[in-house]
């Protein structure tokens, strides 16, 4: 039975369960917790990046199931690969997919893994990623391109391409436009700004701490939209992070640890063959085999990253393939491997293998990160958040904890619908 009329999904990206005080302590959210059902001990998937997490959640599955099993595809031919962007791309059903079956109306505003999807109105999030495009131009393309006209025309004046928060406030004004003319079934928003400022500014700074406090004034201003448009009481609203950060102080190269044992090979810079490939999730990296049954080339990369393992401090853990998809990883790798808190993997060859990261170079335009996510769920102070408020929810339910794999098939119930083969459970103690 639906116990909801409208379904809005707030995601916050990078929003850690360390920042649930600050987030809880400013005045709209803390209202809001105040007729809410929540949890500060979110655990996210592994690798825990934005598109995996992001389609767990739709899906209530982990990405061996679902086929999302990093952000970016495998393509050491280009110095930005392209990411997993089309709705396609997923291997099982999502909760959208189940809600455009039963005739509802879907919005999504820069949800991850939704480009060319059935979305009525739908701004994906899909980058310009070759020189003659345009952001405007490769949206059309993969959204709906009269709505994104709209958005544009009405409120694109505040975007200034990629950058924060410039970028949500233009999401952020679509959304509340969507809500109160289109007023869907299930909407699905995508705010960013958090994710930007922990990468580039670390996860204590006054940055982060000013992004969470602009965060708390979009909710507040979402929750007045709602009781203006009389829609407050019958619709639920769900604030939920996707991963957490931690800070880092040095990079990994694992691509120029293949080049020095023969396993691949680079001109003018470029990775033109291999047999072996490291393929970073910042916090981890997957190692893939060119052909996966090679035992050779398996037993060497076994060899050369447990030496480098012992060798330094920067590696924390090897995982077989077997034991990644255990742990909902990519199944077709060869290994996988786990970064040491403080450091993170980048695919670049003809550096160090590892290199510390000048702090005073990272700006909002360079590569370096100081905040990075992909590690293991299971670190310490690395869980996420939820908070569900409204129709069919529990007021005061303290959920001790969950995992984003939860969240979909929740979402489902209340709309009324179930989801069928997930790895997740719906949260039945929070429901009505």
């Amino acid at each position: 039975m639906r116990k909801t009329k409208h379904l809005i999904v707030l995601s916050l990206d990078a929003m850690g369960s360390t920042d649930f005080e600050l987030l809880t302590s400013l005045p709209n959210t803390k209202n809001l917790l105040q007729e809410s059902a929540y949890c500060s001990n979110v655990s996210s998937i592994y690798p825990s990046l934005t598109y995996p997490s992001h389609t767990s959640i739709l899906t209530g599955c982990y990405p061996n199931k679902h086929g999302i099993v990093r952000n970016t595809l495998l393509q050491p031919w280009r110095t930005k690969p392209d990411w997993f962007w089309h709705h396609s791309s997923i291997k099982v059903p999502t909760l959208v997919d189940y809600a455009l079956q039963q005739g509802m109306k879907v919005a999504s505003l820069l949800w991850p893994v939704l480009g060319k999807s059935k979305v009525k109105y739908n701004m994906p999030e899909v980058f310009a990623n070759r020189p003659w495009q345009t952001q405007l131009s490769v949206s059309l393309c993969n959204g709906s391109p009269c709505y994104l006209y709209k958005m544009n025309k009405l409120f694109g004046k505040l975007r200034q391409g990629l950058k924060q928060p410039e970028l949500d406030n233009f999401v952020h004004e679509s959304a509340k436009y969507t809500l109160h003319h289109y007023r869907p079934d299930l909407m699905l928003v995508h705010f960013c700004d958090l994710d930007f400022k922990k990468h580039h500014y670390g996860c204590t700074s006054s940055e982060r701490a000013d992004a969470i406090r602009l965060l708390d004034k979009r909710i507040g201003e979402f929750v007045t939209l709602m009781k203006e448009d009389g829609i407050y009481e019958d619709s639920t609203l769900i604030l939920l992070g996707d991963h957490s950060q931690l800070d880092a102080h040095s990079t990994i190269h694992l691509n120029e640890l293949l080049r020095r044992n023969g396993l691949l090979e680079v001109k003018d810079g470029q990775i033109k063959n291999y047999q072996a490939i490291a393929k970073s999730c910042d916090g981890s990296a997957y190692i893939y085999c060119k052909n996966k049954n090679d035992i050779q080339v398996i037993s060497l990369l076994k060899e050369i990253t447990q030496q480098f393992a012992e060798e330094t401090n920067a590696i924390a853990q090897i995982f077989t393939a077997e034991e990644a998809a255990k742990l909902g990883a990519d199944p077709t790798c060869a290994l996988m491997l786990e970064a040491s808190q403080g450091f993170y993997f980048l695919d670049e060859v003809g550096r160090e293998l590892i290199c510390d990261i000048d702090r005073k170079a990272v700006h909002e335009y360079s590569h370096a990160l100081i905040g990075v996510h992909g590690y293991l769920p299971t670190k310490p102070d690395y869980q996420t958040i939820f908070i569900a408020r409204g129709a069919g929810i529990r007021q005061g339910i303290k959920v001790k904890e969950m995992g984003l794999i939860d969240e979909g098939p929740t979402f489902a119930a209340l709309l009324g619908l179930e989801m069928k083969d997930t790895d997740g459970r719906v949260l039945e103690e929070i429901l009505l």
